[in-house]
């Protein structure tokens, strides 16, 4: 352990001797918190004046993690939180890949992959789409450990409390939405009983798949899992496709057979025109998983709700490095994230050799080569060894100066 702090923090040393930090807007005005290589508690309750102090600090201490807060105070350096005087805070969505279902199953570089996704999900359908905020009021980070950040800079959303930032993750998760809100039911037919008229014939509708927010979000889902279906049906995979409706919970065995079994070109073509004729049980079925293979996960699993809500949180640093993978973190563009990866656009650390003792089988690909370690001595990369050493899959037998 001795050893791997006095690697690490050689290694960090060098880079916060002249580090790239990008300073958030009114930073004299946040909280600032770190967490060191040789000290359990985080220090914090400290605020900078200016970027030489922060800079000089970074330098001195030589920090393991370090953190500003999405708040802005009057007295940022106060002792408790009572007597910082809080002035409002950025809007603040962290995705991490640790929650991501099956994400125990995948290599490092394919949870990446999968909350990357995930984060497009949220920028582009949600935050942009339905709540119509600009790119100049987003900025987006990777967290340099499993994730990403957004930070939403809006007046309409600074002053927010808790309660309001709670009534957004409820939006995003799709949480409270009603199966009536969605799908609805109309008269085709009516019959006269003496002087009143009755409908005879109704059938539930579901909106167009172009109509804005979870309208179009669900049809949008119904229609592309029926065609799924209906495909794996006429290539003769009905097995496969029963064993992925059984998948989704209320739905049995003689429900998957039987829905299955009615699926048919006719049936496609009236559910791309909105026409549910399906069991009530089915159009249940749809709602619930439209909305959760659509939704953001902020409650649950695929990002941390908490940093939502706390309107005193404290978040990753741009430009400081995470303790754990020798990463940065480092800001993406929208237009850019498509093709950002963070094992080559968040390396900081060069390629001189590193003898290093694995002590984990390792499979990665950093700066776009592919390596695979198994257990015993070598040499690699400085990059890859602070990231190996970070994470635990390998240890420093020596110490070069």
């Amino acid at each position: 352990m001795k050893r791997k702090i006095e690697f690490l923090k050689e290694k960090f040393a060098e880079y916060y001797s002249n580090p790239n930090i990008e300073f958030p807007d009114r930073f004299s005005t946040r909280e600032c918190g770190f967490l060191f290589f040789d000290r359990g508690s985080m220090l914090r309750h400290l605020s900078f004046s200016t970027e030489k102090e922060l800079f000089q600090f970074l330098k001195e201490r030589v920090p393991s993690h370090s953190y500003y807060s999405s708040a802005y105070y009057k007295n940022p350096s106060a002792p408790t939180m009572e007597k910082k005087g809080w002035n409002g805070a950025e809007l603040i969505f962290d995705l991490d890949a640790d929650h991501i279902p099956g994400a125990e199953k995948m290599s490092y570089e394919e949870m990446l992959g999968e909350v990357k996704k995930e984060f497009r999900k949220l920028i582009e359908d949600f935050l942009m789409r339905d709540f119509g905020f600009d790119i100049e009021e987003m900025k987006l980070y990777f967290s340099g450990g499993r994730g990403y950040h957004c930070h939403i800079i809006n007046e309409k959303v600074i002053k927010m409390g808790s309660r309001e930032r709670r009534e957004i993750i409820d939006y995003i998760s799709g949480i409270g939405l009603d199966e009536r809100s969605i799908f609805r039911e109309r008269i085709i037919d009516t019959k006269m009983y003496g002087k009143k008229v009755y409908p005879s014939s109704k059938r539930l509708e579901m909106p167009r798949p172009d109509e804005p927010a979870w309208k179009g979000r669900v049809s949008r889902w119904v229609i592309e899992f029926t065609e799924k279906l209906y495909q794996m049906k006429k290539e003769g995979k009905k097995e496969g496709a029963i064993d992925y409706l059984l998948k989704f919970e209320g739905i049995g065995e003689k429900g998957a057979e039987k829905f299955l079994d009615e699926l048919s070109d006719d049936r496609v073509k009236r559910i791309k025109l909105g026409i549910l004729d399906q069991s009530s049980g089915i159009r249940k079925i749809f709602l619930k998983e439209a909305v959760k293979r659509s939704a953001i996960d902020l409650s649950t699993g695929k990002a941390d709700e908490p940093v939502t809500t706390d309107i005193k949180r404290l978040i990753r640093l741009p430009g400081s490095i995470h303790g754990k993978t020798g990463l940065k973190v480092e800001k993406v563009t929208i237009d850019g994230l498509k093709d950002f990866d963070p094992l080559n656009d968040a390396v900081v650390f060069g390629d001189e050799p590193v003898k290093v003792k694995i002590v984990r089988p390792t499979k990665i690909r950093m700066k776009k080569v592919k390596f695979n370690l198994n257990v015993g001595e070598i040499e690699v990369p400085e990059y890859l060894a602070v990231f190996l050493v970070g994470r635990g899959n390998a240890v420093i037998n020596s110490i070069s100066h």
